[in-house]
């Protein structure tokens, strides 16, 4: 899965940290989702997607692995 939260987040001039602190994670967690190594829960998804501003679709696209 791909993800626009890194330039949604930058548009709205949030930190890692201001993002994670909204959504009740780590820094890390935000980090990892980002970079793609962590795909989250959909209520988590969900929950980003609100306070980005945008569907939980606009926010992620399924990629296949193979695809890669």
């Amino acid at each position: 899965m791909i993800n626009r939260i890194k330039e949604l987040r930058k548009l709205k001039k949030l930190s890692q940290e201001d993002l994670a602190n909204a959504c009740e994670v780590s820094r890390q967690t935000i980090n990892a989702i980002e970079n793609n190594k962590y795909d989250p829960s959909l209520a988590l998804a969900f929950y980003l997607a609100e306070i980005l501003g945008v569907s939980v679709d606009e926010l992620f696209s399924y990629q296949n692995r193979r695809d890669l």
